[in-house]
Parts: C-alpha cells; structure tokens; sequence
C-alpha cells in the first residue's frame, strides 16, 4: 500500500516482481485483493489522510499476517517526520513486523525483508495467532500518536 510516498520505493517493489530479480521464486504474487494477501507491503509515512484507508485494508488481511514497512518514510516518517500532517512511520497505526529502512530500498533489500517475513508469518500459522482489528471512528488518531503536536 502506498501512504502517500514519492514513489521511489513503489518503484522498487515492482522492480522485486520483474525477471531480474523474480521475488516469485519465494512464492511472492502481487495479489489485486487484500482479502487474498498474507503479507502487505507499505510505502510512505502516513498522514491525516490516508490513515483510515491504511487500517481499513490492514484489517481486510485475513490473520495471520504480516506488515513490511518499506523504505525510511514507512519506518520512521522519513524526512516527512514532523510535519504538520505527517503521523509518522506505519508502526504509529497498525503493527510491523519486518523494517526495510533506505531511501529507497535496493529490490534486493526488499526481497531481503521478504525474506525475513516468511518465516515470521509461519510461525504465525503455527501458533495461530490473530491480530486484533484495528478501529478508527471519524478523523480519530491513533494512541501512539496522541504526543505528536499536530492538529487534528
């Protein structure tokens, strides 16, 4: 999912899919559907904006899943940190289990991050774990993100 990025990591996610680097001998296929997916894939920090369609497409993953924060954006907020929209990196709203730091990534760091997913999301399978539904009312905030000074 894309929050708003530059695009250069979106770039580079796709640049994984291409005959170069093939991410799908890991099995890796860009699905159309998040009720299909297993693992999502974020780009960009998350803003005011965007916030409610990051976690109505996070909660339409069936359990177990897995986030990857790719690129600086998605994992800190990146040079958008601080401004006055910007929320911060995905980990403010919906939790994250691998971190892609760059700006931007090398497809062989994504695939890196893939990589390090697959096992995580495994072991998910096996403990049967369920993430909890993640619920925004209106223009809400996230908890996590109550301290920032921003306006609402």
């Amino acid at each position: 999912m894309n929050c708003n990025s530059c695009n250069g990591c979106d770039i580079e996610v796709i640049a994984c899919l291409t005959p170069l680097y093939d991410a799908e001998r890991f099995g890796v296929l860009n699905i159309g559907t998040p009720k299909q997916a297993d693992i999502m894939i974020v780009t960009g920090a998350v803003n005011y904006k965007n916030v409610n369609v990051l976690v109505n497409i996070y909660n339409q993953i069936p359990d177990p899943k897995v986030v990857i924060a790719v690129g600086a954006c998605a994992s800190t907020g990146g040079i958008f940190h601080g401004c006055y929209n910007v929320i911060g990196g995905v980990d403010q709203v919906i939790p994250v289990d691998v971190y892609v730091p760059g700006c931007c990534p090398r497809p062989e760091a994504i695939l890196d991050g893939i990589v390090e997913a697959l096992p995580i999301l495994e072991d998910k399978k096996k403990r049967n774990i369920k993430g909890e539904e993640i619920k925004l009312k209106g223009n809400e905030v996230p908890e996590s993100a109550d301290s920032l000074d921003t306006p609402r």
